[in-house]
């Protein structure tokens, strides 16, 4: 019979890739990357988004009276205008939003009040020569941000209560906690991302956080239900240990998590890099990069994190352990019982120097044909 391909082994859930086995393996990357994330959080820590810092943002064209203006202009113009207007302000950043003529540039600067915001804005129509028209200015305070992050805690903290009691009573204590660890594994994932590459954290970046605790914990508890069903009974006499039980389930359900992680990661994709990249639909970026990092970790950990945490810590259980035991000597027991026979049969010897044995359909040395012995005898009536 021909050799399936890895594919048609995946899709069959035949593929018998040991990934809870090696769990010390992903345990330490898993490790080493939560490390880098904390380092991160704690060294670089957030680019923050003028809602959560608060300030002062202008809003200028990128082109106006046939002149188009570069970004380095049109930040350079804005920092000179705030510091005359107040000579401690300062600018953060200059985004471009939107293409073609109806592009404009986002400046944010230090907090100013409502007259050094006019007197930058009138510093600004005279250095770029704009219509003061089409200059606007926008003051955020950093109340509205801690607001919004109050209100994200509170919505954390709820659906982390209810998640773990649907958990505990679907499944059992050990796979909420398993499943637990690789929720925070995928935000702190997806937070070490935003914070070493220097994202701007935004409102929308906080609601594709809460969006990416759903989609974390869906593709885990699938992967759960079929651990359930393989170690259902398994004290009871079950050839396989309870982390070979484990993979298997994972085995079984790879090809519907890839195929699941695939068709979920290609619209979000099409949302940042064609809505935001290309279309420059600046507003989808921040909802959609923390959609799709969270989501591709989410893909990841629950094939490659979940499992294997689950399976260690049931491991642990004093019934898993003693059956884990059990099926290790039986296997031990029937290792030695082939050895066994192997050293009773001479190792020079041939198989026409063993004897046949009664019941045995090989015939002995010498012996007749069973077609000749059956009969087929020249002029023997047939």
């Amino acid at each position: 019979m021909a050799r399936q391909g890895l594919a048609s082994r995946l899709y069959a859930g035949e593929a018998n890739i040991d990934i809870v086995g090696r769990r010390k393996m992903w345990f330490t990357i898993a490790a080493a990357l939560v490390l880098i994330s904390i380092g991160s959080f704690v060294i670089k820590q957030f680019e923050l988004g003028i809602e959560f810092s608060g300030g002062t943002s202008f809003s200028v064209p990128a082109a106006a009276g046939g002149k188009t203006l570069t970004q380095d202009e049109v930040s350079n113009a804005v920092e000179k205008a705030v510091q005359q207007a107040n000579p401690d302000a300062s600018i953060s950043t200059t985004q471009q939003v939107g293409e073609g003529k109806d592009a404009s540039y986002t400046v944010r600067a230090s907090a100013l009040t409502t007259s050094e915001a006019e007197g930058a804005k009138a510093s600004l129509v005279k250095d770029l020569g704009l219509d003061a028209t089409k200059i606007s200015d926008n003051q955020v305070s950093a109340a509205w941000g801690g607001q919004v992050t109050k209100q994200a805690v509170i919505g954390l903290i709820i659906f982390l209560v209810l998640v773990v009691a649907y958990l505990i009573i679907r499944f059992e204590v050990r796979m909420a906690v398993a499943a637990l660890a690789s929720l925070l594994f995928d935000l702190v994932m997806t937070a070490g991302v935003y914070s070493l590459v220097g994202f701007e954290v935004t409102p929308s970046t906080v609601i594709g956080f809460l969006t990416i605790l759903g989609y974390s914990l869906y593709d885990v508890v699938v992967v759960f239900d079929k651990v359930q069903e393989n170690t259902r009974g398994i004290t009871a006499g079950s050839t396989r240990t309870y982390s070979e039980a484990t993979n298997l389930a994972v085995n079984q359900t790879l090809m519907r998590s890839l195929n699941t992680g695939l068709v979920a990661l290609l619209p979000v994709g099409g949302l940042l890099f064609i809505g935001a990249g290309l279309l420059g639909a600046g507003t989808l970026k921040d909802l959609g990069l923390v959609l799709f990092v969270g989501m591709g970790f989410g893909v990841l950990s629950s094939i490659l994190f979940a499992a294997p945490v689950l399976s260690a810590l049931k491991d642990r259980e004093p019934k898993i352990k003693a059956h884990n035991a059990r099926v290790l000597a039986r296997r031990t027991n029937r290792s030695d019982d082939v050895a066994k026979g192997d050293r009773v049969r001479p190792v020079n010897a041939a198989d026409s120097d063993v004897p046949a044995m009664a019941g045995s359909t090989t015939p002995r040395p010498g012996a007749r044909p069973q077609a000749r012995r059956n009969g087929n005898r020249p002029g023997t009536k047939r």
